[in-house]
């Protein structure tokens, strides 16, 4: 009997020894990242037969127990990722915002100066400090465009360094998982004795590990863990890791993307398919907003240029000649995928052909093994180029593709219309004579004339520059009053009518005489005039060169007035409406941004805190354990003191 309490009192000594450890264990680490607190599992040790009953033999310790919640650990993964995806995008997003919004460095006071000047330009056609001061203009804006353009790829760059890292770290961390997966599972001998602060550090790292890229993680065999992402790429699968790489874009080599590998292959991942965490993050922002701002910046500055140079053209400058382009504009930039076949002879070509007409989207061509088909990359709408071969380039939002020669299935382009526009754009025109302000033709007539018929100043479009229309030498229209018709009209060019109310008349080339309405606008060979009042009999109208019009300022004012006229977006916006709308666009997806962020980043702190409700050590709790299992102890030596002293008093009575 003496033996049996002395034995029970060893049991609950050894007990309390194991509940103080775990207890000092648990204080020790309150401040480990991680750290899930552990609790001492007791029962009862199998009892004695005496055959008056069962007398107990004290107790054992069954298990240390780790006080982890999965549901509540997945869930505080969940908003890590969410909260680290949304610090990413708004870190980026927040550089642009303030790039943007900056009075003095943003794109307006820029463009307000230029047609300033312009203004300047039209008011004072033949000033030399006007056509200087245009100029002048001119090269501060396309510096305002490099700029923008430049820090928005200073951005990007950014942005490919911090994917690059965030792979490598992504990498770091799957393999330390998969070392403790084994280490884990090679200690994992019974269910009930786990190696808990392995665990513990596994856990850590898989929520490190979302921080980073989300994650959906999956018991695997003998306590180990599985880890996928994307789409269901494995990154863990028990003792082996798998990579992500940081690898350059098929079709743009300055483009950073991530790629899965698989053996020695790199396999390109969309930039959809990796949600959640900082790397997540950092595609979002760049797919979402950098990319969507660099195009229209470019569709801006493509429409400017465009429109100025076909309006520039139409003009006759102080030498007497055409205008030509006053800005130079870049090419689409097109991107060959490196995996196209080698024996593919395909030539692409891209040139913007109306800018009212242009998106802020990128467009991919692939060949299908029958067709080559052009999807718009913010949509995904398809346009096939039809017929192929091709006799005229075909339009497709305002860029005219022309393609020739062979592929072979699966070849792929990536074209971006107006990406590199912004950097590119710069002025051609460098001798302020060549400035062209006047109209190119001219109308009057003889004070001879008794009718009150007038003949507008006349304007050209851009079919006056075509072989053959240019005016060499004057155009005199007679009026006959019996048959109330003009005469006059060059024999080779047919003329257009156009009446008040909008209906159209073309009579064909060599018509004798045309049929007169007051306010018809008659049309021939790209030159365009109107007629009010009543002409008189025999009354004459010229439409001649215009010769020494140093004071002419017609197309400089055609050249000003491009400021209020709805061009982009199918003819809705001006040119600082459709950047307004970017730097609108900006700064509400910033804001959005930034709201989410805080919305998730209480939902991160919420869930972790009912987490370590559940797991994380309580020092006021601790400290009564502590207490509880010294008075235990105690207890138990006073148990094992009794029994020595029954021990001594039999060992007595045999004396």
């Amino acid at each position: 009997m003496t033996s049996n309490l002395l034995s029970i009192g060893k049991s609950g000594l050894l007990a309390a020894q194991v509940g103080l450890s775990t207890t000092g264990h648990n204080i020790t680490n309150v401040n480990v990242a991680g750290y899930n607190r552990q609790t001492v599992e007791q029962q009862t040790s199998n009892a004695n037969f005496a055959g008056y009953g069962y007398v107990g033999t004290g107790t054992e310790v069954s298990q240390i127990k780790r006080q982890y919640d999965s549901f509540m650990s997945t869930q505080v993964n969940a908003a890590q990722s969410t909260t680290s995806s949304l610090n990413a995008y708004y870190t980026q997003i927040s550089q642009i915002d303030n790039l943007l919004a900056d009075s003095t460095a943003g794109l307006s006071p820029s463009l307000q100066d230029f047609f300033k000047g312009v203004q300047d330009f039209s008011s004072n056609p033949s000033l030399v400090s006007s056509r200087q001061a245009l100029l002048s203009s001119a090269s501060s804006l396309t510096a305002r465009f490099q700029s923008l353009s430049g820090r928005l790829s200073e951005i990007g760059a950014g942005v490919d360094s911090q994917i690059t890292s965030n792979v490598a770290v992504i990498n770091t961390y799957a393999k330390q998982i998969a070392e403790l997966n084994t280490s884990i599972s090679q200690l994992t001998v019974d269910p009930q004795t786990q190696p808990n602060d392995l665990l513990d550090q596994r856990d850590q790292l898989v929520n490190e590990l979302n921080k980073y890229v989300k994650t959906t993680a999956q018991p695997g065999s003998n306590n180990t863990i599985t880890l996928s992402i994307g789409s269901g790429q494995p990154l863990v699968v028990a003792n082996r890791s798998f990579e992500l790489a940081a690898t350059p874009s098929l079709t743009d080599p300055n483009r950073v993307e991530v790629g899965y590998v698989t053996g020695k292959n790199v396999t390109i991942l969309l930039e959809n398919a990796l949600t959640g965490g900082s790397l997540g993050g950092l595609l979002e922002f760049r797919s979402g907003t950098l990319d969507r701002v660099q195009n229209s910046l470019g569709k801006v500055a493509a429409a400017l240029a465009t429109t100025f140079n076909e309006q520039h053209k139409l003009g006759q400058d102080l030498n007497g000649d055409m205008g030509g382009d006053f800005f130079k504009i870049p090419d689409p930039q097109i991107g060959a995928s490196r995996l196209n076949s080698a024996s593919s002879t395909t030539v692409l070509s891209a040139k913007i052909s109306d800018p009212s007409a242009l998106t802020a989207s990128d467009y991919s061509l692939k060949y299908d093994g029958n067709n080559y088909v052009v999807t718009r990359q913010t949509d995904g709408a398809r346009t096939v180029i039809n017929p192929y071969p091709q006799t005229t380039p075909q339009t497709i939002d305002g860029v005219d593709f022309s393609i020739s020669g062979t592929a072979a299935e699966g070849d792929n382009y990536v074209i971006r219309p107006t990406a590199n526009v912004a950097a590119g754009l710069g002025v051609l025109i460098n001798d302020r004579n060549k400035l062209a302000a006047a109209s190119p033709i001219t109308t009057g007539a003889p004070v001879s004339n008794t009718g009150s018929g007038k003949l507008s100043a006349g304007t050209i479009d851009k079919t006056y520059l075509e072989a053959g229309n240019t005016l060499s030498s004057p155009v005199t229209l007679s009026y006959d009053k019996a048959s109330n018709a003009l005469s006059g009209f060059p024999a080779d060019k047919a003329v257009t009518v156009k009446g008040l109310d909008g209906n159209s008349t073309t009579y064909p080339a060599g018509t004798a005489s045309i049929p007169y309405k007051e306010g018809d606008n008659f049309s021939f060979g790209g030159i365009n005039v109107a007629m009010t009042g009543v002409p008189a009999n025999g009354d004459k109208y010229t439409i001649a060169p215009n010769t020494g019009g140093v004071g002419d300022n017609r197309n400089a004012a055609a050249l000003a007035a491009l400021q209020t006229t709805n061009i982009l977006d199918g003819g809705k916006a001006t040119f600082q409406g459709s950047y307004a709308e970017t730097v609108s666009f900006v700064g509400n997806k910033t804001r959005e941004v930034q709201v989410s962020g805080l919305a998730s980043q209480a939902l991160l702190e919420q869930t972790t805190s009912q987490q370590q409700a559940v797991s994380g050590v309580n020092l006021d709790e601790e400290a009564a354990n502590l207490l509880r299992y010294q008075q235990a102890y105690q207890a138990c030596g006073k148990v094992m003191q009794i029994a020595s002293t029954l021990f001594d008093v039999v060992i007595g009575l045999g004396r």
